[in-house]
């Protein structure tokens, strides 16, 4: 294999995602069977090739190079299989919390049905968008497998990673599971906390960056001590992700802020709200929040009585003691200095993203 000049620059490397990403797709467009519509393989490229952070990408990178990994092309295309997983989770995420848009465009199965509606097919559009989506997700998972599998690398290094990458995807799944559990009552901040670091947390952060080092050859000591980082870390990479759900500019984060407030989303910051709201208070959460007719005016008093109860306040505190511990793991990790400066970047742009 041949060795190239190391990528310092997370947009270099965002770049070589995307042209394993583009050429493993072109591939499959190729494949895609005879007599079947390319509707869907259409849809799954637009959105798998849509702007996006490819962070669990990069916490893969920089796993490996963290264990003594050389710059080679094999680990480009084993951390673009994670953005391929990653898909698949966000399609079908949006599905179970019905959100209509995903990066600043119509979401897949949102697609789908309006597809349905201009073309004025028999059935329900809604049904019908959901099942292509579905199938799309569906596909998305495989061909994350595909991938990861032929990445280059042989393949008793390509069994330990995946041994972490089966993990994680039983972690994602259980955690969408809680998540839906948590929904249809009133989450505790414990059972919040819970669904962050399963849904999100550890696929962001640990995972990928235990999948490189064991790609990489880590021992398992150097492998487990990844997590010492990589947990505080994700837990505040999705505490902002929660905020900005509530607080953030729709055209800076590409989805609408009334989504969780009208879903109801069981974040930990509504479940802090909810702790310390006074009698007026909680009855108005009760009323607005989870209120699928929501409009700007009972967000903006959402938000006014989030900020009121100090919950805003302490997932901010949570953020910072949470990214400080993981920093300060860092120091100590068992990884190369250019990684330990990679990954120190890599946190504050997971933790400060724009507003």
């Amino acid at each position: 294999m041949t060795v190239t000049a190391v990528p310092i620059d997370a947009s270099g490397l965002r770049a070589r995602f995307d042209g394993a990403l583009a050429e493993f797709l072109d591939r499959r467009g190729r494949d895609w069977p005879d007599g079947v519509s390319r509707g869907l393989f259409t849809a799954l490229h637009r959105f798998v090739l849509a702007r996006g952070k490819r962070i669990r990408p990069l916490f893969c990178y920089w796993g490996w190079r963290g264990a003594g990994g050389a710059d080679e092309a094999p680990i480009v295309v084993a951390g673009a299989a994670l953005e391929l997983f990653h898909a698949f989770a966000l399609i079908h995420d949006d599905i179970l919390d019905g959100s209509d848009r995903r990066r600043g465009e119509p979401s897949v199965h949102r697609l789908f049905a309006d597809r349905h509606a201009r073309s004025a097919w028999r059935g329900d559009p809604e049904a019908y968008g959901r099942a292509a989506a579905l199938l799309c997700g569906d596909l998305c998972a495989a061909w994350s497998d595909r991938m990861f599998h032929e990445c280059g690398l042989d393949a008793q290094r390509v069994r330990r990673g995946y041994r972490i990458f089966a993990l994680m995807r039983t972690e994602v799944i259980s955690g969408e599971y809680l998540d839906l559990v948590s929904g249809v009552g009133d989450a505790s901040v414990a059972s919040a906390l819970t669904v962050v670091r399963m849904k999100t947390a550890r696929y962001t952060v640990t995972r990928p960056l235990q999948i490189g080092a064991a790609l990489a050859g880590a021992g398992a000591a150097q492998v487990a001590a990844l997590a010492e980082f990589g947990d505080p870390l994700g837990d505040a990479f999705q505490l902002r992700d929660d905020v900005l759900g509530v607080f953030g500019d729709p055209v800076v984060t590409g989805k609408p802020v009334l989504d969780d407030l009208r879903e109801g989303k069981p974040t930990v910051m509504m479940a802090l709200a909810r702790g310390a709201a006074d009698r007026g208070q909680a009855a108005r959460l009760g009323e607005l929040f989870g209120n699928p007719a929501l409009d700007d005016d009972g967000a903006a008093e959402l938000r006014r009585i989030i900020e009121g109860t100090g919950a805003r306040e302490r997932i901010e505190g949570m953020i910072r003691g949470r990214t400080e511990a993981a920093l300060a793991a860092l120091a100590v990790a068992p990884v190369t200095a250019e990684a330990r400066a990679a990954l120190a970047a890599l946190a504050a742009r997971a933790v400060d993203r724009p507003r």
